[in-house]
């Protein structure tokens, strides 16, 4: 388990000023990702303040040394799968390098600010080739809530506390923020009709997520016990699985998520850190009286004391109407990872528990994280109760689900007295018009 040390302290500054109390990128946080600088080949770059460091260019200067050398080598192709895959000794050396040359004072600043960049001329890409993805169901509320609107006598289905459930998922329409989401098509059958039409998605929908990043693998046939699972954990981001309701309804028996997931995923571009979530892990929350205890292959002391993340989680929509008349994005939802039913070291070794294979690189998301209460719901098939309930916007609109032009924006923050809050940054797509 990570242990707190000198990267945690709130009160170091950095003298990239942007940094010093930056909702997202202070110094405490230096997650990992991939850019693009004015259109040069893609790198390896850490995130501080309002500014990118080059990771590439300076390892070339021979800025870092030993494990950290090895890590940043490891980026060499643009992409942070051979990063990933060497686990927590170089990333933790590479992390505390990182800390110390970008602190107040220190001499080697002359040396890396050459390196250091406006994130505003970086377009972020994907930090990682994703192999493979799966999608999980932990938010106990959203399944209830969902569950519910089909089954109001019995929302939960009965494997549901035994078992984590997911699927697997489309890596190759995994994108990063920013990028446009085109309306997906599909067949639809419309309640009262003989026969499904091919038509665009009426029901459009996003889901508010975890997404958690895989760094070394298993060999096939060879499970990770949950004792040991901490280690393939590489990081954490943001993750809007967008779906078309509509399309869902009809294709998901008997197989479940089809084309109603696969044409889109958007992630926040960067790979916070378990170093930098060190300060924000908390116990698993209870269960409520009745339910099962945990599998044994599923049940590990420390993961029950503190595999569980206190992570704000916020959904937010700029619809074109609020844009127009010069309106700020309008909070949709505000949730917590404390609402994960499972831990992401459970979803590991479940996952893994057949002998299934994961490989550095890998994203699984955590499903749709709803709080217990309708402010709290992570998708608008909750919030809207299946479309009967619009939401009212400042603008004077309404919605019940998405329409063209409007922007859903992803959110996070990790906040603890004493410590200095570290966010995420944003997870952000806009619907494009037909």
């Amino acid at each position: 388990m990570t242990e707190l040390d000198e990267t945690h302290d709130a009160a170091r500054r950095s003298w990239v000023a942007s940094a010093n109390s930056h909702p997202d990128f202070p110094i405490q946080n230096l997650p990992f990702g991939v850019v693009s600088i004015s259109g040069c080949r893609p790198c390896g770059a850490v995130a501080i303040g309002d500014m990118v460091v080059n990771l590439n260019a300076a390892r070339e200067s021979g800025l870092f040394a030993g494990e950290a050398a090895r890590a940043v080598d490891a980026m060499a192709a643009g992409t942070l799968n051979g990063f990933l895959a060497l686990g927590s000794g170089p990333r933790r050396a590479l992390r505390k390098q990182l800390f110390a040359m970008l602190s107040e004072g220190t001499p080697e600043q002359r040396q890396i600010e050459g390196f250091i960049h406006p994130a505003a001329d970086c377009a972020v890409l994907v930090p990682a080739r994703i192999g493979n993805y799966t999608d999980f169901y932990v938010g106990i509320h959203h399944a209830t809530n969902t569950g519910r609107l089909f089954r109001p006598e019995n929302p939960l289905l009965p494997n549901y506390k035994y078992v984590p459930i997911g699927y697997h998922g489309r890596a190759s329409s995994i994108v990063p923020s920013g990028r446009e989401i085109r309306r997906p098509y599909g067949q639809i059958k419309i309640a009262g009709s003989d026969a499904p039409s091919y038509e665009p998605c009426k029901r459009l929908d996003y889901e508010l997520e975890l997404g958690l990043w895989v760094g070394p693998g298993n060999t096939l046939g060879e499970p990770i016990s949950i004792a040991e699972t901490e280690e393939h954990i590489a990081g954490v981001c943001l993750l809007n699985d967008w779906s078309a309701r509509d399309i869902q309804t009809w294709e998901y028996q008997p197989l479940g998520p089809f084309l109603a997931k696969s044409f889109a995923t958007t992630i926040s571009p960067w790979i916070v850190t378990p170093e930098a979530l060190a300060p924000f892990r908390i116990q698993q929350p209870s269960r409520p009286q009745g339910d099962p205890a945990p599998l044994p292959y599923l049940f590990d002391n420390s993961d029950q004391s503190n595999g569980a993340f206190d992570i704000r989680l916020d959904v937010l929509i700029l619809t074109p109407g609020m844009r127009a008349a010069g309106q700020e994005p309008f909070r949709l939802a505000r949730s917590n990872a404390r609402h994960m039913y499972w831990t992401a070291r459970q979803l590991i070794a479940h996952h893994t528990s057949n002998g299934c294979n994961l490989e550095p690189g890998d994203l699984m998301g955590t499903g749709t994280i709803s709080g217990s209460e309708r402010d709290g719901c992570g998708a608008l098939l909750e919030t809207t109760q299946g479309g009967r309930d619009p939401v009212s916007l400042p603008s004077g609109e309404q919605r019940t689900f998405l329409e063209d032009g409007d922007e859903i924006i992803l959110t996070a923050s990790c906040e603890r007295k004493g410590y200095a809050t570290i966010g995420f940054g944003e997870c952000r797509g806009q619907v494009s018009l037909q």
